[in-house]
């Protein structure tokens, strides 16, 4: 099957720097390549403001619709969220197909949810993008006979009126709410279970899966594409020490992520909120991995979850070029395939842990078998020694604050 043939057009306003729009064209070129297009050409226009009723000006979309022309392109796509009239006025001018980065964006979730949940989701962020620009889209809703930014609801759904769409929406968010209840009550039972969670979170395309994979021995999808991880997965993590935590691989971030995505997918992310621990993945040989990562900490703010205890983990180090300087502490530098790197972070997340966590020392008789194994499973045992003459194991470590057998460990010690 033949790519689509793309033009990208570009508004760069007064209140972005050159860095900062130049790195929203290349990820834009990214998630096209990752729809299954090929990007041709980028047009680009500097302005005070964009264009309330056409984007960019009309000179500038006039070298678009040339560009078309001599290019034979199938798609244009707007580095910005347009409006109905917006999309209506440059898809009657172009008389070709043009979405914006959100659509595309939701295009590309839409083909990787694999899940009926994921599916769930992407279609509610999709119909709820979708909704307030329904009337009077014209040209554009005829010409929706497939390709990129037309996975999804499909073209049926798409053609209906307002109140079957809010009607889907409605039956959606309540299939929806379910879901949200059983993962609720799924964290709930791993929490009573004394389990630890590990959230591992970062810009798309920065590792996670191939780390998560390394850590769990897990066979999961791994792509050198946008968004290849979309649907949570949780596997057992052993440390070096013997402690045991839950380890949770999420969806990539992204800069101008659209609301109604972020909103859509919100139960999904709660898995980052409820996490003991986040684990950041950076690829440290991207060029823009400063604004990578502050897109990260933006969205992390937004879950109420940027002050869960956490490592900075700059991965990609074989592919760095010059002096590596990180932006931020605590953190490891590694190579997502080297195991000596992976063994020096789980190393460094134990040394956080025990900042976090309370010292103890405790005498255990042999009979206790089942709290020994307990403590080793659960919390970072430094010693270990059976005593002869007292017939005890001596246990020394750091557990959690909040855990279980927290009130065992320091029983008449006023710590309970």
């Amino acid at each position: 099957m033949a790519k689509e043939k793309i033009i990208i057009i570009a508004v760069k306003t007064l209140d972005q720097d050159n860095e900062q729009f130049a790195s929203t064209i290349d990820e834009l070129r990214s998630l096209g390549r990752t729809a299954g297009g090929t990007v041709e050409k980028t047009v680009t226009q500097n302005m005070n403001r964009i264009h309330p009723a056409t984007y960019m000006g009309t000179g500038k979309l006039s070298e678009v619709k040339r560009a078309i022309d001599k290019l034979d392109i199938d798609l244009v796509i707007a580095n910005d969220e347009l409006s109905q009239s917006q999309l209506r006025n440059i898809g009657d001018y172009l008389n070709v197909r043009i979405i914006d980065r959100s659509q595309l964006i939701l295009d590309i979730f839409a083909m990787r949810a694999k899940t009926k949940d994921g599916k769930l989701q992407v279609e509610l962020a999709q119909l709820e993008y979708l909704l307030p620009r329904l009337q009077g889209q014209g040209t554009q809703l005829s010409r929706l006979g497939g390709g990129i930014g037309t996975r999804g609801p499909g073209e049926t759904k798409l053609e209906t009126d307002r109140r079957h769409i809010r009607r889907r929406i409605t039956d959606i968010k309540r299939r929806l709410e379910q879901a949200v209840k059983q993962r609720d009550q799924y964290r709930k039972r791993r929490k009573m279970r004394d389990t630890y969670q590990i959230a591992l979170v970062g810009y798309t395309n920065t590792g996670k899966s191939t780390i998560f994979n390394q850590l769990t021995d897990a066979d999961y999808l791994e792509e050198d594409k946008l968004f290849a991880t979309l649907d949570p997965l949780t596997r057992k993590l052993k440390f070096p020490s013997g402690f045991e935590a839950l380890i949770t691989d999420t969806v990539g971030f992204l800069q101008k992520l659209p609301t109604s995505l972020i909103a859509a997918f919100r139960s999904t992310l709660e898995e980052v909120a409820d996490a003991d621990f986040i684990l950041h993945v950076v690829d440290a040989s991207h060029s823009d991995q400063e604004q990578q990562q502050d897109t990260v900490f933006e969205l992390l703010k937004e879950l109420e979850a940027e002050r869960i205890p956490s490592l900075m983990v700059y991965n990609k180090k074989d592919k760095i070029e010059g002096a590596f300087l990180p932006m931020y502490h605590p953190h490891v530098l590694i190579s997502a395939y080297e195991q000596k790197d992976l063994d020096n972070m789980l190393f460094e997340m134990e040394k956080i842990f025990k900042e976090h966590w309370l010292p103890y020392a405790i005498s255990v008789s042999p009979v206790e078998e089942k709290n020994i194994q307990r403590l080793i499973r659960g919390s970072i045992v430094e010693e270990q020694e059976f005593d002869p003459d007292t017939n005890q194991y001596m246990i020394k470590g750091y557990i959690r604050k909040d855990h279980p057998l927290k009130s065992y460990v320091f029983k008449g010690e006023g710590k309970e």
